[in-house]
């Protein structure tokens, strides 16, 4: 099989060039002089997020709009062009982009619990409806090498039986928080243009927390150039 790559010039890229596309913008982001000259950034923050409630997990969910620390974040770096990256730092929460608007985070939960509905045996899980997850099954657990690893690493001498004991009871029935956070996804990228966030008029970056309330943490980092 033969694979054909055509190169284009830049005089030929500037011929094609997309109608409303500005040529100088084009040479300003492409051209390596440009940027030679130009002081980098890299900034990263850890975000503390307070829990929303006092009390043990309960599998509430609750989204919290992140714009007011991105902004900040992104003026205190002096970053011109470049980008945002927020991550998550759990896995029972996520990052999202969409419309910061009360109603539609109502509407997250119910659609979260339609897809990935909650075990029988957590806290807000319906006795008899007959849901199960295999992360649920904390006696059984850790069931490998790698799970008896991290809980050691993380400061658990499971191989204690009285330490095995106090770590399951206090991990919690909830494999259906796992799952929403995993189809939502754990960070987003925002690009940044002449200082300016590229997002659209109703668009926010959002922190969804599947597994509340409990205090969470978010990483911002700004790179890019001054």
């Amino acid at each position: 099989m033969m694979l054909l790559v055509t190169v284009l010039s830049s005089t030929t890229w500037h011929a094609m060039r997309p109608a409303g596309v500005c040529a100088s913008r084009l040479s300003r982001s492409t051209t390596m002089s440009s940027t030679i000259d130009r002081e980098s950034v890299c900034v990263y923050e850890q975000l503390v997020i307070p829990s929303p409630a006092e009390g043990p997990p309960a599998q509430e969910i609750t989204v919290v709009d992140l714009m007011p620390h991105i902004r900040r974040v992104l003026a205190a770096s002096g970053l011109r062009d470049g980008s945002i990256n927020i991550i998550s730092r759990h896995t029972t929460t996520a990052i999202t982009i969409n419309e910061w608007e009360n109603r539609l985070a109502c509407d997250l939960r119910t659609w979260l619990l339609r897809l990935a509905p909650p075990d029988d045996r957590s806290e807000i899980g319906v006795e008899g409806a007959g849901v199960s997850y295999f992360h649920n099954d904390i006696e059984a657990r850790p069931d490998s090498e790698d799970e008896r690893q991290r809980c050691l690493d993380n400061g658990w001498d499971v191989e204690n039986p009285a330490e095995l004991e106090r770590w399951r009871d206090q991990e919690p029935i909830n494999a259906h928080s796992h799952l929403a956070a995993m189809m939502l996804g754990s960070s987003e990228v925002v690009p940044v243009v002449d200082g300016t966030l590229v997002l659209g008029q109703w668009q926010s970056v959002m922190l969804v927390d599947v597994d509340g309330p409990r205090e969470r943490t978010v990483g911002i980092q700004a790179v890019g150039f001054k």
